[in-house]
């Protein structure tokens, strides 16, 4: 019931955000409309967002149980393939931001970008200094089912 009244109200939003988008201008109703197109585009992706991913599964161990510890694990051309196309993406966008932006964008663009590229230099090392490697890609595993 929750979930299905944050898909409503998410749509409601994301529908005034568009309606408001027809007008915006170079006046003060118009910035007005700027702000509104904003704030309603973000409250509504967030609430459709909650209303459509569903939650988790609640653990089926007893809290008795103590946890398991695992062997190491070993790592496949998933974490490779998944950290070198992330360091891409963020190349290309440093660059596109270089071309039309300038160098101070790149510089404003790299600092929110900063907890992306430690993420995919994190999954390349870990793949690189892995002492159990397998160069396969699952894919099984890579969109998780």
């Amino acid at each position: 019931m929750v979930r299905a009244a944050a898909i409503g109200c998410g749509a409601l939003l994301i529908a005034i955000a568009f309606i408001a988008a027809f007008s915006v201008a170079d006046t003060q109703r118009g910035l007005i409309a700027e702000v509104v197109t904003l704030l309603a585009g973000l409250a509504g992706t967030g609430l459709l967002l909650y209303g459509l991913v569903p939650r988790r599964p609640a653990s089926g161990r007893p809290k008795g149980d103590l946890p398991r510890t695992r062997g190491p694990a070993v790592r496949t051309a998933n974490d490779l393939l998944i950290g070198s196309c992330g360091l891409l993406l963020a190349a290309v966008l440093m660059a596109g931001l270089a071309v039309s932006g300038g160098w101070l964008w790149v510089a404003l663009g790299g600092l929110l970008l900063v907890p992306m590229m430690v993420g995919c230099t994190y999954l390349v090392a870990a793949f690189w200094r892995a002492r159990d490697r397998q160069w396969r890609i699952d894919l099984k595993r890579l969109i998780g089912h």
